[in-house]
């Protein structure tokens, strides 16, 4: 049997018996004789187990000589069939023994996959306890041959300019182009300089509120001061001699970081997004690839984007659950680009209006330098908050008790002279959740047990899991047939706010609404309701925000839930005008910590208590967490093999409930020191490894530092 410890090649594992796969007619035939130079090639193949992620030796046949070198795409046997994967290295020798078995064909001789992907892949997959498969199909798109050919051809054109298929960066755009936008923080200007002068200076920053007028252009449109902010940092990367790369977590805030670019005079800016379809990706992967690109700007699918020259990585947004990979090894973007910056010797920016502990843990441990503003430009540029608690509306009398106090009535009736007000709400839809009106009992489906919820006035209960209607529905605890709202959604708010303001356009931005998300609203009174991260622009900011059900922000339990309610708000805040001119009542007794950092507009306090805490109790980021769950069995298996989870480390096993993917599941949690998390997912991955080659039974997944626990 093989194991880990035991590699074989595919010549041996005794299969050479078995008749081979019939092979499409399309595919080149192999020569008898091996290539006279260089005959080995080295390959990392297509496979899902984890005991088979290691490199394979082939044999190059002579004709295939010129086209298999790192980086293209082959098919080679493994087994009784073909299978795909990567050449990475040539070499005249093999420490194989045995008989090699020759290389099936060169899908293409495009060498699609670098050195630097290659590498960084590489860590990935140590760091997540995953393999290198899995990341590299993270990595590289799948081939579309139509847009390939398209590519190659331009870059034929291009044949006197290109060295090893990759053209030389641009020239940088005339000016330095960053003083203005950077001037107003501590250390801005000063990491520009040093992005100019070909260095690799780390920041976690924290954007002042506000939008930026384009200079020189004031009938254009105003783009976030955040985004002409990362213009400014990329032109002095481009400025330096070197390519830039951003990620953000959806397509609205790529549109706006291009915007800023083009607007700062910087050319040759691809996106490369999963949503924009296979040709497109591919077609932006390409241009990446070979140096046709000044700028990669995308969302998380970018984050293995194959930058040559690489002076500059941009993470926006960071504390977005976006930005964390929902497949295997579930990498996090964060530490991705963080660890590009580190292996390619490329600037590291992490922008976000709020700061996750994450991100002050880079800062504590001197990973990274702290760009921010000021406590007097902040106060100068933010808008003004008050928080209407229980507690500051207790003179109101009844109207207190509303989901929209009086005050905050009064202050939205008084800026709608003066311009659109934005009311943001936690959750999308009529009535997400709804309950017994009589015993507050949460209604469930009773098919799936899911929850229950409204999806217009006179509709019928829904189950938002399956599907199913709940028209004879009643009450388990008290026979009830009615229900009330537990959680009410932005199209129901935006029902209650068009009577509430006769006369008023009410527009809703939120996914489930009919206009879907809107990129920005006129300037002229209306209310705006928008979930998070749907909220449009406004041409001159809003004259007040109204963030509503703030209790409901902050009730859950998970660790990322103080700072990722502080994000959202503040998020909503920046779009509101400085000073007297703009208001942000926060409605709902919320947490007092988020609470109080809002009043203050102070991300960085609230993250710096959060870290404090999380030290003392021994919570990530102060430690490594790695999370096994599957089948009770399987879990205990893979984790008796870990050295490292002794019953000191190990929390659980705790059940969890079943789902359509993992039946009658548990989890269990290994906690080491940060020093020891790297051999903790080493001693997973060896794990794994070996059930996979024993194939023993049931269902698991391994995460290392999965978001839940973050």
């Amino acid at each position: 049997m093989t194991t880990p410890d035991e590699p074989e090649q595919p010549a041996l594992l005794g299969l050479d018996d078995v008749p081979a796969a019939p092979r499409r007619r399309t595919g080149r035939k192999p020569g008898s004789e091996p290539a006279a130079v260089d005959p080995v090639a080295r390959v990392v193949l297509d496979l899902s187990p984890p005991h088979l992620d290691r490199e394979y030796d082939y044999l190059v046949p002579a004709a295939m000589a010129d086209d298999a070198v790192p980086g293209v795409r082959v098919r080679a046997r493994f087994g009784p069939q073909d299978v795909a994967g990567f050449v990475v290295a040539r070499s005249a020798t093999s420490d194989h023994e045995g008989r090699l078995q020759p290389l099936r064909r060169v899908v293409s001789a495009d060498p699609v996959l670098s050195p630097a992907v290659l590498d960084l892949a590489r860590r990935v997959a140590a760091r997540y306890a995953g393999t290198v498969p899995d990341v590299l199909r993270l990595a590289v798109p799948p081939r579309h041959a139509r847009v390939e050919a398209e590519v190659l051809a331009q870059l034929a054109d291009l044949d006197d300019r290109t060295h090893d298929g990759v053209v030389p960066p641009p020239s940088a755009p005339a000016g330095e182009g960053w003083p203005g936008v950077w001037a107003p923080y501590r250390s801005g200007e000063a990491f520009c300089r040093h992005l100019l002068g070909g260095q690799a200076p780390r920041a976690v920053w924290t954007p002042l509120p506000g939008l930026q007028p384009p200079a020189g252009e004031e009938t254009a449109a105003r783009v976030p001061h955040w985004a002409a902010a990362i213009a400014g940092a990329v032109r002095a990367a481009l400025a330096g001699g070197r390519r830039a790369l951003v990620v953000a977590p959806d397509a609205r805030d790529v549109d706006r970081i291009r915007a800023a670019l083009e607007a700062a005079g910087v050319a040759d800016v691809r996106t490369l997004q999963a949503e924009d379809g296979p040709a497109p990706r591919y077609r932006s992967f390409l241009h990446a690839r070979h140096g046709l690109a000044s700028v990669v700007v995308g969302t998380r699918a970018a984050m293995f984007a194959p930058v040559p020259d690489l002076g500059l990585v941009v993470l926006w947004g960071d504390g977005e659950e976006t930005l964390d990979e929902p497949h295997a090894p579930y990498p996090a973007a964060r530490e991705v680009l963080a660890m590009r910056s580190e292996a390619e010797g490329a600037g590291f920016l992490l922008g976000s209006p709020g700061r996750t502990v994450q991100a002050q843990a880079m800062l504590a441990r001197g990973w990274a330098a702290e760009i921010a503003a000021s406590r007097d430009v902040v106060r100068a540029r933010a808008p003004r908050v008050r928080a209407l608690t229980s507690v500051e509306l207790a003179s109101e009398g009844p109207g207190a008790a509303a989901r929209l106090p009086t005050a905050a009535w009064r202050t939205a009736r008084s800026a709608l002279e003066r311009g659109p007000v934005l009311v943001q709400v936690p959750r999308t839809g009529y009535l997400p959740v709804v309950a017994c009106a009589a015993c507050r009992t949460a209604a469930r489906c009773t098919h799936c047990h899911g929850p229950l919820g409204l999806r217009g006035a006179r509709a019928t209960p829904q189950c938002t899991w399956c599907g199913r209607l709940a028209g004879t529905w009643r009450c388990d605890e008290c026979g009830h047939d009615r229900v009330r709202a537990v959680r009410v959604g932005s199209e129901r708010t935006a029902e209650e706010l068009g009577r509430a303001f006769a006369g008023v356009p009410v527009r809703v931005s939120a996914s489930s609404a009919p206009g879907g998300i809107l990129d920005h609203v006129e300037e002229r009174p209306a209310l705006v309701v928008a979930t998070p991260g749907a909220e449009p622009v406004a041409e001159n900011g809003y004259a007040a925000a109204l963030l509503l059900d703030a209790a409901t922000a902050t009730a859950g339990t998970d660790l990322a839930m103080a700072t990722r309610a502080l994000h959202r708000w503040i998020a909503a805040a920046a779009l509101v005008r400085p000073g007297p001119d703009g208001q942000v009542l926060l409605v709902g007794d919320a947490a007092p910590a988020p609470t109080g950092a809002l009043v203050r507009f102070d991300p960085a306090g609230l993250a710096e208590r959060e870290l404090d805490e999380r030290r003392e109790l021994d919570l990530p980021p102060a430690v490594r967490v790695a999370a096994v769950t599957g089948d009770a069995d399987a879990v205990r298996a893979v984790v008796d093999r870990v050295a490292l989870a002794t019953p000191e480390t190990v929390l659980g096993p705790v059940e969890l409930p079943a789902d359509d993917r993992l039946e009658a599941r548990v989890r269990v949690v290994v906690r080491v020191p940060l020093a020891d998390g790297a051999e903790l997912a080493a001693q997973l991955r060896a794990s794994t490894a070996v059930r996979s080659a024993r194939r023993e039974g049931g269902r698991v997944r391994v995460q290392v530092d999965p978001q839940e626990m973050l």
